[in-house]
């Protein structure tokens, strides 16, 4: 069978041969460029949960294993575009010393592999693991930048808004925040920048699972953002209570540490209550009870 309106390639009798041996050559492509990234997951904590990825991905691939096999094989031309883009780009990528166009490269020439030898409808099938790969790839420092610094300065005006709420003054300049005892920098790495995408990556997981609906998915992972931002900065607020009513040492130590992973606990829970009220607004919670 032959999807209609592509140029297909006259039929192989088996592509386990040239699976094979380009899984071979993508393995001799990519090693240096795999190893650095599993050295990113490892020392930058705002991307340590690239780690769960290959192992969703291939549980993924796992699970759909029927349907890639009633799936026909028709190897069409129509993808060597896309081969030859994730060559470009990865050239690029290796030219220019960018890490991030190199490992992209990847998952866009697994893309035109995928569409070449296979054909458009098994693309069709995994193009959800492609997508999970992308979760693995840090994100270029420019960009990084841009969200951070936003997140930075959202969190510090909500926490700045809160303490004087509970009797604590504050003067707030920016992602700076004068407590009359001391002065909290919401720097870098207290941007919840960090929750934020291992939130994104759990949202993602987690719609997949416990949610069908596609438009349900797509908010859940959106959700992450607000429920990061409030989370990071309901941390900050807690850090000033600490430094105004107990141990400034203790708040920038200990409860600092502590309360990023209650934060994200409690997140997780956010993400579980928007999905609830998802359900119970279109009602399928009462007609399930």
């Amino acid at each position: 069978m032959r999807t209609t309106g592509e140029a297909a390639m006259p039929a192989l009798p088996s592509v386990g041969g040239p699976l094979l041996l380009l899984s071979l050559l993508l393995a001799l492509l990519y090693h240096g460029i795999a190893v650095k990234l599993v050295t990113d997951w490892a020392e930058l904590p705002d991307f340590s949960h690239g780690f769960l990825i290959p192992f969703f991905a291939a549980f993924l691939l796992w699970e759909k294993r029927p349907e890639l096999r009633r799936t026909a094989i028709a190897p069409s031309w129509a993808g060597v575009w896309l081969v030859a883009l994730g060559l470009f780009e990865l050239m690029v990528g290796v030219l220019g010393a960018d890490l991030f166009l190199q490992r992209t490269s990847f998952v866009l020439l697994a893309a035109g592999l995928v569409w070449t030898l296979l054909g458009r409808a098994m693309l069709g099938r995994v193009k959800f693991v492609l997508f999970v790969l992308l979760l693995a790839i840090p994100l270029p420092t420019v960009v990084f930048n841009e969200i951070t610094f936003p997140l930075q300065i959202w969190a510090s005006k909500i926490a700045s808004a809160l303490l004087p709420l509970a009797g604590v003054p504050v003067l707030r300049e920016g992602n700076v925040i004068q407590l009359p005892t001391m002065q909290l920098e919401v720097a870098e790495a207290c941007s919840g920048i960090r929750s934020l995408m291992s939130l994104f990556t759990v949202s993602v997981i987690y719609g997949y699972f416990l949610e069908r609906k596609i438009w349900r998915r797509v908010l859940l992972a959106l959700s992450a953002l607000p429920i990061a931002v409030a989370a990071n900065a309901a941390r900050i607020f807690g850090t000033g209570l600490c430094v105004q009513y107990w141990d400034p040492d203790k708040a920038l130590g200990f409860f600092h540490e502590f309360s990023g992973w209650l934060m994200f606990v409690i997140s997780l829970g956010c993400l579980y209550l928007v999905h609830l009220a998802m359900r119970l607004m279109t009602g399928e919670e009462r007609h399930s009870a």
